[in-house]
């Protein structure tokens, strides 16, 4: 297969995701409301400074917005018998799977960066570098997403048994990556369990660009996220070929 064809069929299952499950009700509800009750739920009659957390509650929101989308698409199609399909097709499996990833980093991009957007005119935020915000939610939806599309590879056509799967991976990441507590006031344990969370490594990336207290070097964020990127887009390219040679 030529690049041209490669980055047609991407495109392709890219604009078919974002036409068909943007709108989906389990994506609604996870990706938009559920990060932002938690948040109310946390910052209601708590006497907090807002500007100090406010970095944890985008990392939160662009995490629940890019990886919502990715754990529909996959059993969705396989119920609909349209995934079979798709694969009989000129493309090949990993078109399909970056298709699938960037519809998810798509929408997490543009609900952060509207979240964001209306934040800045409520609250007295500071933007420490711009660079380094927007490289954090550019990687941040490109990892989610993939964890979404990797959390969707198991052999099932029944979405709700993915959604069950991905709240039970997701929500223990929410409370394990600084977003409750700053990193800067963890220690012993705590921090070192706070290090096995992609999650952590984005939340300090928005420390830096916004308050300019990241804890981790930037360019350690970054090389972690990046691995997280391959690392998950591997691993659901491995259960899906593996699916497909069995037949599932």
């Amino acid at each position: 297969m030529d690049w041209k064809t490669f980055a047609g069929s991407i495109l392709a299952v890219m604009e078919k995701n974002m036409r068909i499950y943007y709108f989906k009700g389990p994506v609604m509800i996870f990706g938009l409301l559920f990060p932002l009750i938690m948040f109310f739920t946390f910052f209601i009659g708590r006497d907090l400074d807002l500007v100090l957390f406010y970095p944890g509650f985008l990392g939160m929101m662009l995490f629940f917005t890019a990886s919502s989308v990715g754990p529909l698409i996959t059993p969705w199609e396989k119920r609909e018998k349209t995934y079979e399909r798709l694969v009989s097709l000129p493309v090949i499996l990993e078109s399909i799977i970056i298709g699938d990833v960037l519809a998810g980093a798509v929408f997490g991009t543009a609900i952060t960066i509207v979240v964001f957007c209306i934040s800045a005119l409520i609250l007295p935020l500071n933007i420490a570098n711009a660079g380094i915000l927007l490289l954090a939610i550019i990687l941040g939806s490109i990892a989610f997403a993939a964890l979404g599309t990797l959390l969707s590879s198991p052999a099932t056509n029944n979405p709700s048994n993915i959604m069950m799967l991905s709240s039970l991976v997701r929500l223990p990441i929410i409370f394990i990556s600084g977003i409750f507590i700053p990193l800067s006031q963890l220690g012993g344990w705590s921090y070192v369990l706070t290090s096995f969370s992609p999650l952590t490594y984005i939340v300090d990336l928005f420390h830096s660009s916004l308050n300019g207290d990241g804890v981790y070097p930037v360019w350690m964020d970054v090389l972690v996220m990046l691995a997280v990127i391959l690392l998950f887009i591997g691993g659901a390219k491995a259960i899906q070929k593996r699916n497909l040679a069995k037949g599932v």
